[in-house]
């Protein structure tokens, strides 16, 4: 038996899709443990593209167990929406099981969302707008409606009617921002979306998952987004409104922390972010843009262009203690084929002082410099390599450079998008 977390190490896309996909080939269950559709995994098999928002990666493999946890937001539209378009692909998805203790995204959500974005006052975080931050806002105030009471009308319109109230009241006269919600409309709306995934919902998906742990079988947990974007260790404000981080894992699918056994850090051989924020290692110019299009570093939900930058230690060894790293798998390796000079970020320089540790503040953040090494690049392409050993030898010492500065041993190295180029070490 073995309990797996995948977690992003960077800020997010880090390519954890693939990952888990390749994974998931010797799992029993996966379970996505928190986010919503504001994040979005990318599989690639053979000639097709698969962009994943909300179900779990290892839905490919139909005698794997594929659950929605209790700490995911679901927009029940986007979901929907999700399973037909698989449906369409050739995959049943009769391996899908939702908790039913997952929070439903409405429309005043979304709305929420946008109003608050455009409140300059309040400083813009470059959120999606889909409603994941509001949803959890509702969560956490006690307010929010899970997807258990989609099946009790009188609860849904009690609770319905006190929510479209407040947001009304806010969004007319706080956020100015019009926007007319249908109560009835609403309920027969949503009562539509309970019937369309009635089969895939569990009473109890903890339990789910702790039967499965009993008998020995092989889980993983799949996290969205990445370690600078938790709610609490990330770069705050401009985070994610959740714990991607490994311990959000264990509140996300309920299980307990014994019952882990390794913690998969992905990362990029490079860093991207997406949206607003620090970002102490940003590539610009052409440079910038070259790998951002070799990259293909484009929001899998939103489309949003990524930005760039070398790969940060500093932020490496912050997921490596935050999240207890066990094993590396480095992705986009490729991506670097063309260069004859590489830049490591070691450690960053603040007033004149080398600091090693993230800085928390971000105001602090704003003024660190980063320190670089500068490496030799391969210049050789490594997207048909199978093995480690014929990889190029300055590709294999830049990937041992990558190990030592984030503490924990590499065991997988993508290549390339599609779900055959990867080296296991």
């Amino acid at each position: 038996m073995s309990v797996t977390i995948i977690v992003g190490s960077q800020w997010g896309d880090e390519g954890k899709g693939k990952i888990t996909d390749l994974l998931s080939r010797d799992m029993d269950m996966v379970v996505r443990y928190q986010g919503g559709n504001n994040a979005g995994h990318t599989v690639v098999i053979k000639d097709k593209t698969f962009k994943l928002h909300l179900i779990p990666s290892g839905i490919f493999y139909a005698n794997v167990l594929c659950v929605i946890g209790n700490g995911v937001v679901v927009d029940p539209a986007v979901l929907i929406q999700e399973i037909e378009t698989l449906k369409t692909q050739g995959f049943p998805v009769d391996n899908l099981r939702i908790s039913s203790q997952a929070h439903v995204i409405f429309p005043y959500h979304r709305y929420m969302d946008q109003a608050q974005e455009k409140k300059r006052e309040a400083g813009r975080i470059g959120t999606t707008c889909r409603g994941i931050g509001p949803c959890y806002v509702d969560k956490f105030n006690r307010r929010g409606i899970r997807i258990s009471d989609l099946y009790n009308e009188k609860v849904l319109k009690e609770k319905l009617a006190w929510n479209i109230e407040e947001k009304s009241f806010l969004l007319e006269n706080f956020y100015k921002f019009e926007k007319k919600i249908d109560l009835d409309q609403l309920i027969n709306e949503y009562l539509g979306y309970a019937h369309g995934i009635k089969k895939y919902v569990v009473e109890e998906s903890t339990t789910l998952v702790d039967e499965a742990v009993k008998k020995n079988k092989n889980i993983l947990l799949e996290g969205a987004q990445g370690t600078m974007l938790d709610v609490d260790q990330g770069t705050f404000p401009f985070v994610t409104s959740s714990n991607p981080v490994a311990g959000g894992a264990c509140i996300g699918a309920g299980i307990g922390p014994k019952a882990i056994d390794e913690v998969i850090g992905v990362v990029k051989a490079y860093v991207t972010r997406v949206g607003s924020g620090p970002f102490p290692t940003e590539i610009t110019g052409k440079l910038g843009e070259e790998l951002r299009e070799k990259g293909g570093e484009y929001g899998a939900t939103t489309g949003r262009p990524r930005r760039c930058g070398w790969f940060d230690a500093v932020v490496m060894r912050h997921a490596t203690k935050i999240n207890s790293l066990t094993q590396l798998a480095v992705t986009k390796l490729d991506v670097l084929d063309d260069l004859e000079k590489i830049q490591i970020c070691v450690a960053y320089e603040y007033k004149g002082k080398k600091i090693q540790d993230f800085p928390t503040d971000i105001y602090r953040l704003e003024e660190c410099k980063p320190v670089y090494e500068e490496v030799s690049g391969w210049q050789e392409d490594t997207t048909k390599v199978k093995d480690y050993k014929d990889l190029p030898k300055k590709a294999q010492k830049y990937l041992k450079k990558l190990s030592d500065l984030a503490g924990a041993r590499i065991s997988l190295v993508s290549v390339g998008a599609e779900r055959g180029q990867i080296i296991r070490i």
